[in-house]
């Protein structure tokens, strides 16, 4: 009930952090997502910094305020010395930076400034730890000035009171000692309003229970000292869901993304699932082009332990087309890369491209991977798909497939099956395919005429289970070979190996001819029907002829 009750109340907080942008003409807005994330993520960062303090041998028993009223007696110099037995992964904050501070000053003249260098001296003094990259060089910070997305300069101070008055009430204390789960649910609230599918690289967003499908899928034992990486990471559910069945002390997290938005929120992820060792690896920028993640001698691409993707199925990306289908990249793209249609660029299927820069990122006898992919290309005939799809079987690649029911995401109607790869090598040449299509319960979207589909527990283990073991159920699962896939022109698809099932019935001498008196009973009327009808539309015929 505690654990309820503190998601309540930050659910509470988020929600007034949205009513103050919608008050101050900023609801809906671009910058609104930079709002919410960036407060919260300050408010998280102070209580956690807060809860830390307490926790040092002069400040042990006190009180928030207390603690805080310490601190603020502190020189610089006495401050940096308590600072050097604070975990790593805490933020530093200096007092007058504190919510606690801002709050006792929110009456002065000119507070919006006041608020905005709080967040920058928060950055600065944090810059070596929670920035993540942008390029090869350049880092993106912490926190930016937000009073300014305030347009009306004479509501600044106001929108900046507002905010601090909202994160001085409430306290995250009860929070930090909580497991991924917690923070994957607050996570989930916090960007759900922020995280749509607009068409670029990687904003989008996995559910979490396909996350936790394929990391269970994909890690079924326990490891350690693994690399698990995303190439088009978006929110990060993937890797963090991953990260968290591995366990957080097991392993080094990845990512690299093209999109802004995309890394701040990811960003913001990997702090409040205490992944902050693996934020020097988020990278911004285009992982097609410029893979940034690179081997010790800078030469190859760096290749990994696990490989987690959800990447965008179609987007334009004609600009850098040419330059991808160069020789430079030949290795990395050995199935080619899709033409530029005439009409549609935004059709482009990007996805090929991140499904074969995957492949090649696995390490070699050893690397696993599961890629979210359309359904239409377990089947495609020709082209890229197919030559991917020959490469993975020809290499003893696949382990598996799981074609997911319609709508699972909510905001594409593309039905989407997850391929599972390892570099270790198919099993005894033998191939699990998995069709949970009708699996699922549709609800409607509140305020849309969209479906989503839930899955329950129950058949999130059902599909799990299933491909761990191998398991094969009628018209829903099917173990084939790799040459038997081969001969079906490297199909995936489940349904293409489903055995045909034919019942007998065993009839008595006298059941066979009652049963077959009863079809020469039926065919007659049907024929006698017919006659009648051909009756009708000739004599129809005829009046129509003498009109």
């Amino acid at each position: 009930m505690v654990l309820i009750s503190e998601k309540e109340k930050i659910y509470g907080l988020i929600d007034d952090l949205k009513a103050i942008c919608s008050n101050y003409g900023l609801g809906n807005s671009g910058n609104e997502y930079k709002i919410i994330t960036e407060t919260f993520l300050y408010k998280f960062l102070n209580d956690k910094f807060i809860a830390a303090v307490k926790e040092l041998d002069e400040f042990k028993g006190m009180s928030t305020k207390e603690a805080e009223e310490k601190l603020s007696g502190l020189s610089d110099d006495d401050f940096d010395f308590q600072m050097l037995d604070l975990d790593a992964k805490v933020a530093r904050i200096r007092p007058a930076d504190l919510i606690s501070s801002l709050f006792s000053r929110k009456g002065e003249q000119g507070f919006h400034i006041t608020f905005d260098n709080a967040l920058l001296h928060i950055s600065d003094e944090n810059k070596d730890v929670f920035s993540v990259a942008a390029g090869a060089q350049s880092k993106v910070r912490l926190f930016d000035t937000l009073s300014n997305l305030v347009t009306e300069v004479e509501r600044q101070d106001d929108f900046c009171r507002a905010i601090i008055n909202k994160l001085a009430a409430t306290s995250f204390d009860k929070i930090f000692q909580q497991k991924y789960d917690f923070f994957a649910d607050i996570f989930e609230y916090l960007i759900k309003d922020y995280n749509k599918d607009s068409g670029q690289y990687a904003e989008y967003y996995t559910p979490h229970s396909i996350a936790q499908i394929i990391a269970k899928i994909l890690v079924p034992e326990d490891v350690k000292n693994v690399s698990i990486y995303d190439p088009a990471a978006g929110s990060g559910t993937l890797v963090l869901t991953l990260a968290e069945q591995i366990g957080d002390k097991n392993c080094a997290v990845y990512t690299q993304d093209i999109s802004q938005k995309s890394n701040e929120i990811l960003r913001l992820n990997l702090i409040l699932n205490n992944l902050v060792d693996s934020l020097p690896n988020v990278i911004q920028d285009d992982t097609l082009v410029n893979p940034r993640h690179l081997s010790d001698d800078k030469k190859t691409i760096k290749l990994f332990d696990y490989i987690v993707s959800n990447p965008p199925f179609n987007t334009d990306f004609s600009e850098t087309r040419d330059a991808l289908a160069g020789e430079g990249y030949k290795k990395r793209f050995f199935a080619g890369v899709p033409n530029i249609p005439n009409k549609k660029k935004e059709s482009m299927a990007i996805y090929q491209m991140f499904l074969q820069h995957i492949i090649v990122s696995m390490k070699k006898g050893s690397g696993k991977a599961a890629v979210v992919v359309p359904t239409g290309f377990l089947t495609a005939a020709t082209g890229i798909p197919l030559k991917i799809r020959q490469h993975i079987v020809d290499n003893k690649m696949l382990r598996g497939v799981v074609s997911m029911p319609s709508n699972i995401f909510a905001n594409t109607g593309t039905n989407v099956s997850v391929v599972f790869l390892d570099a270790a090598g198919t099993k005894d040449d033998k191939v699990l395919l998995v069709d949970a299509s009708n699996m699922g319960t549709k609800v409607k979207l509140e305020g849309t005429k969209n479906q989503r589909t839930y899955l329950s527990q129950e058949e999130m283990d059902t599909i799990v289970s299933t491909m761990n073991e191998l398991k094969e159920t009628d018209d829903f699962s099917v173990l084939v070979s790799l040459e038997d896939i081969t001969n079906k022109k490297y199909s995936f698809s489940a349904g293409q190996y489903f055995k045909v099932k034919i019942e007998y019935v065993d009839l008595t001498p006298e059941e066979f001819q009652q049963k077959m008196a009863g079809y020469e009973k039926q065919l007659k009327e049907y024929f006698i029907e017919g006659h009648k009808l051909e009756e009708e539309i000739l004599k129809g015929l005829g009046e129509l002829k003498y009109e």
